[in-house]
């Protein structure tokens, strides 16, 4: 039985080495109730926290899985979102147990989710069935016999 996924991701301020440490793992943070956009697995992270004085700075690196629907064609894929380059910095004070980053992955995650998603770059697109033509409609025939007058004035000559 797997184990269950952190819902957060927090820098405990109090065991922080002065020297900055490197979190990782993976954590369930994004839930996004989209019809086209489906998170599964967790948010997998490498992060490297350091304090400076009164601020904190982290950086890394974030990647989340995920199935689209491809706007091209409509079907579903699964693609991985990466963010290589994630740096936030947190301003920090002696009582302060701990920093939680987890609204800033999740926000940098779904920004970095495509506006279009494609399934491949050479997707065609929706296949289109053969052209079937339309039945007549015999309604309409009756209009190309029809003759405007200044049509009837030409074929005869008249101005």
């Amino acid at each position: 039985m797997e184990e269950p996924l952190d819902d957060r991701i927090a820098v405990d301020l109090a065991r922080l080495d002065p020297e900055g440490e490197i979190l990782e793992g993976e954590a369930d943070i994004v839930d996004l109730d989209e019809k086209y956009v489906h998170p599964f697995g967790g948010v997998r992270y490498r992060l490297r926290a350091q304090a400076f004085g009164t601020e904190l700075l982290v950086s890394g690196r974030l990647e989340q899985d995920f199935e689209l629907v491809c706007s091209r064609c409509g079907k579903d894929f699964d693609t991985t979102i990466v963010v290589e380059d994630f740096s936030e910095s947190y301003e920090i004070n002696e009582k302060m147990q701990e920093i939680v980053l987890t609204s800033d992955a999740r926000d940098a995650i779904i920004l970095n989710l495509p506006s279009y998603p494609v399934c491949d770059e050479a997707c065609p697109g929706i296949e289109l069935k053969a052209k079937t033509r339309m039945p007549a409609d015999d309604r309409w025939s009756a209009l190309d016999s029809f003759v405007t007058e200044e049509e009837r004035n030409q074929e005869h000559g008249e101005s």
